[in-house]
């Protein structure tokens, strides 16, 4: 048990200066009693809590060698198997490595996180391996995941499995380019702002960010509560719907659940034809300052199979759709500094999980090794913090405030159609930076592509990207948008498309042998 010791008298000046409450040097050795009492409960709370503490888990892992991974994707390799009955029996797994899997190391693509072993399998690990899946390992993400691209990670990036040099889309970097490559039929992902769909995207596979909330997100490493999610990345749509089967569901430690979800078969909803549903192309998605022709071509292709597959196709304006990005920004910065960073992750005041040993390891590791952080990270810090200081909170709060508006704007043609459709990304994946990239360079290159994706972190839509057809060689992708908790529609679109086009492109030169060796 660690020693809480009481401040002394410059410690408590230094508070005292950090809440500006003007208390003089005899107000202060009054004061040092009374706080020194208050840590009491401290001390009895970390005794009380060390009593029912899980013990370590022991699971067998190891670390691929660098000729076994070529793409830079795995972090550690395992071969975990605990249910021989379930929908998911023969499938196999890579996690994303901001979620924790017992007795496994967890390093959150970031040297502040690295050497942590985390003592409990996040809900999501232990549901899929309930239902029969073998995870075999954990996959590289970007920094803390503050980054869209795959070069940000730590201990170095992430390649493409259609082009290595190219960077795989973040932050669920090592699940695209493992599910991409073949290495494994599915990945547990993580969005904020796009991150399992833009890696899916690149990558030329599925994935779906569920309704907020539908998925627990307990035990796995928070951004930023509001627009945390968890969901599928695999080959096949039905692969998909069969993964968010098994992940759907409250589990009663993650406030960001509401406490009754509905069960749906999402694989039985496959079944229903799609042709007749209402689909919405928002304009605002095609032709942005960052949009390539050929990709915006490409995403008009597939949605004309939507309309050839029986789908009523209009074309539809969301203003709000080219605002949608001020309100993630400040989101996902001031409250990404205030949660991530000055909260260690977990933050305070909300009902649900908190991993003490996750959060005490990541408050020392932060200070410890601040400089190693990407640029990404840094800026949120930077700007974050400081309008926080500057504002007190309340360009969060204004922010907060026009999420129902925002909302409400997709909702409104939502109540006309059953999805919307867009590009998922507006340009195909650049090339992995130099490592001297200049800042405004390096930027660009991790944050560029979510212009489409972000918005539906903040407003909560459930979107799934399916691959659209090559642009010069590398694939893109086309995202669909449904009403909240009705990720089923969304999947049977998705579902129609890829049977109307007769399944999705693999790499020309698979990196499948190369990969999965690494599991051997």
């Amino acid at each position: 048990m660690s020693s809480l010791l009481p401040p002394d008298a410059q410690r408590l000046a230094v508070l005292d200066e950090h809440y500006r409450f003007g208390l003089s040097a005899t107000d202060l050795e009054e004061f040092a009693p009374a706080v020194a009492a208050t840590l009491d409960s401290s001390t009895a709370v970390e005794r009380l809590y060390e009593r029912a503490v899980p013990p370590p888990i022991h699971r067998s892992w190891a670390r691929p060698a660098p000729d076994r991974n070529r793409l830079g994707a795995w972090h550690v390799t395992t071969d975990i198997t605990e249910s021989a009955d379930g929908p998911l029996v023969g499938r196999t797994v890579v996690i994303k490595d901001n979620v924790a899997m017992a007795g496994v190391p967890m390093m959150n693509g970031s040297r502040t996180v690295e050497g942590f072993v985390p003592r409990r399998d996040a809900t999501a690990v232990s549901r899929l391996l309930a239902a029969g899946a073998t995870v075999r390992g954990k996959a590289v993400c970007e920094d803390l995941c503050f980054s869209a691209a795959s070069f940000t990670s730590q201990p170095g990036p992430v390649h493409n499995p259609w082009a290595e040099g190219r960077i795989a889309g973040g932050s669920s970097s090592g699940c695209g380019a493992l599910v991409g490559s073949g290495a494994v039929d599915m990945a547990l992902g993580g969005d904020q702002g796009g991150s399992i769909r833009i890696p899916s995207a690149f990558c030329g596979i599925v994935g779906h960010k569920p309704t907020h909330g539908l998925v627990p997100y307990t035990g796995a490493f928070p951004i930023e509560r509001t627009i945390d999610h968890l969901g599928p990345m695999t080959r096949t749509v039905a692969d998909a719907a069969a993964m968010l089967g098994v992940l759907a569901g409250p589990d009663g430690a993650d406030p960001r659940q509401p406490s009754v979800i509905e069960p749906v078969d999402y694989v039985a909803a496959l079944n229903f034809p799609a042709s007749g549903l209402r689909v919405g192309v928002v304009v605002e998605g095609f032709g942005t300052p960052v949009s390539d022709p050929k990709v915006d071509a490409a995403v008009r292709t597939a949605i004309d199979v939507l309309r050839d597959a029986g789908l009523k196709v209009e074309e539809v304006s969301i203003p709000w759709h080219t605002d949608a990005m001020h309100i993630w920004n400040v989101i996902a910065t001031e409250g990404a500094a205030y949660q991530m960073l000055d909260g260690n992750a977990y933050g305070m005041n909300a009902d649900g999980f908190y991993d003490p040993e996750l959060i005490a390891h990541f408050a020392r590791q932060r200070l410890q090794h601040g400089p190693e952080l990407s640029k990404t990270v840094k800026l949120v810090g930077l700007s974050g913090r400081y309008t926080f200081e500057v504002g007190g909170g309340k360009y969060y709060a204004m922010a907060r405030q026009l999420v129902p508006e925002l909302r409400a704007a997709y909702d409104t043609q939502l109540a006309r159609y059953d999805v919307l459709v867009m590009p998922t990304v507006p340009h195909t994946a650049s090339e992995i930076p130099p490592v001297d990239a200049s800042l405004a360079d390096y930027l660009t290159a991790a944050m560029s592509m979510i212009g489409n994706t972000a918005p539906f972190d903040v407003t909560g839509h459930p979107s799934c990207t399916v691959p659209a057809e090559l642009v010069d060689g590398l694939p893109t992708g086309l995202m669909i948008i449904g009403r909240r908790f009705d990720d089923a529609t969304v999947l049977r679109v998705a579902h129609s498309y890829e049977q109307k086009i007769g399944g999705f492109l693999a790499p020309p030169i698979s990196t499948a042998a190369v990969e999965a060796s690494a599991t051997g």
